[in-house]
């Protein structure tokens, strides 16, 4: 029995030896996610029957190495439904059909570049945040992956990477977009801003809180995730209670309502936009995978001195990490439910920082009504409008600490803006929104 024992624990060192070793070897999986060795799922019992043959040991780790990276199901079928306008990277994760972006585009690699036949389709400075992105085409009768490994051989001395889709996806009750969301003027400085979809300024929850909105995929389009996710940062009507009631808010659309909405290009402009503006505190409830543009641009204006919120995601405790919520310094934010317990699906890891409620609770809804929501989208932006009233280590200080005593991968330092949680009967909610 002994022996027996001690067999498990040799194949269970030698497992977990070979995922290190795999992962330090393999540039592909390490670019896509940065501290892969902190998030990969707890490996089954080996020995007995469950244990593989040496031969098969390698297969049987790269295989968890693999399914860490997939994109999850919800996402890939977003490129499916794209009518060919999105295509999926090595990893199943949507990204704009035959698009490249190249940041920062030096001299002699452009020249080299178009000589290989590779076409600019455009060209965009980023001035406040102090970026170039460059977007190519592939040569002719060459598919994007190819594009991209012949760039990577070649060596060029610019940061290359596909244009990841950022996506809210999930179920949702009703049309998730509505009609044209009009621009507003700003008639004070603003202290949030807020990447997603556009909202409804007339809705009673918005009704008090100044608001402007610019469109970065066409015109920008009333949708029903940034409007509830908006009212969670700035609402006020009756018992409702966003983060920071009355706060004057910025909306970058980054969809319109667009099957190539929430490209990572797209995200750059919109962040550039609002560093632009003066905001210092922005909530991005969207997720993606690792991207060379986004993640510059983010560390850009948190260099800046602006301060990032982002959800964790609801792809289950053992699914990789998700951007831009594990970018470093972006403040990432899990969700509770009315008792105070994580969501099951909730992300897990050093990502997390903070809880806030994101279930069994009321959000705006279109046509002036209210619904439902759930999801660690809407427990990020309670913390971004607290955080232009506080400090964050004043938040910490007075979280109320949930799970294992001290910061934790499940609840982050703990649980604030409970205030924030609205019982949904009391202002009559109808439906679920369920997304991100």
């Amino acid at each position: 029995m002994e022996d027996l024992k001690m067999g498990e624990q040799f194949w269970r060192v030698l497992a977990a030896l070979l995922t290190v070793v795999l992962m330090a070897l393999s540039p592909p999986a390490m670019a896509q996610i940065p501290g892969l060795s902190r998030s990969i799922p707890s490996l089954p019992p080996l020995g007995g029957d469950g244990m593989p043959p040496l031969a098969d040991t390698d297969r049987y780790v790269r295989g968890i190495v693999d399914e860490a990276l997939q994109a999850p199901r919800r996402l890939t079928r977003l490129a499916r439904r794209s009518d060919r306008r999105l295509d999926v990277d090595p990893n199943g994760w949507p990204v704009v059909a035959r698009e490249i972006v190249v940041i920062d585009l030096g001299t002699r690699a452009r020249a080299t570049i178009l000589a290989a036949g590779y076409v600019i389709v455009r060209e965009e400075r980023l001035e406040a945040l102090g970026i170039t992105s460059t977007v190519l085409a592939p040569p002719r009768r060459m598919s994007l992956d190819e594009a991209m490994e012949m760039l990577e051989q070649m060596n060029v001395e610019a940061s290359i990477s596909y244009n990841h889709i950022h996506a809210p996806a999930g179920a949702i009750a009703g049309s998730p977009y509505g009609g044209l969301a009009p621009a507003g003027v700003m008639p004070v400085r603003p202290r949030l801003g807020l990447i997603d979809s556009g909202v409804d300024p007339s809705h009673p929850a918005l009704a008090g809180s100044p608001i402007a909105q610019r469109g970065f995929a066409g015109p920008p389009r009333m949708g029903a995730h940034g409007l509830a996710v908006a009212s969670l940062m700035v609402g006020q009507s009756g018992s409702f209670r966003g983060g920071a009631p009355g706060e004057a808010l910025l909306v970058a659309d980054i969809y319109g309502g667009q099957s190539t909405g929430g490209a990572s290009t797209t995200l750059a402009r919109a962040l550039d936009w609002l560093v632009s503006e003066g905001v210092p505190v922005v909530n991005i409830s969207l997720v993606g995978p690792r991207n060379a543009l986004v993640e510059r641009a983010i560390a850009r204006a948190q260099a800046l001195g602006v301060t990032i919120v982002a959800a964790v995601g609801n792809d289950g405790p053992a699914a990789a990490p998700l951007y831009p919520a594990s970018y470093p310094a972006v403040i990432g934010v899990t969700a509770v439910t009315g008792r105070n317990s994580v969501l099951p699906e909730a992300a897990r890891g050093p990502q997390v920082d903070f809880s806030a409620p994101g279930a069994d609770m009321a959000a705006a809804a279109q046509a002036g009504g209210w619904t439902t929501v759930r999801g660690t989208s809407f427990a990020a932006p309670i913390v971004a409008g607290m955080l232009t009233r506080t400090t964050r280590a004043t938040l910490a200080r007075d979280a109320l600490d949930l799970g294992l005593p001290g910061p934790d991968p499940v609840y982050g330092v703990g649980l604030v803006g409970s205030a924030s949680r609205t019982e949904p009967r009391s202002v009559g909610a109808r439906g679920r929104l369920r997304l991100q």
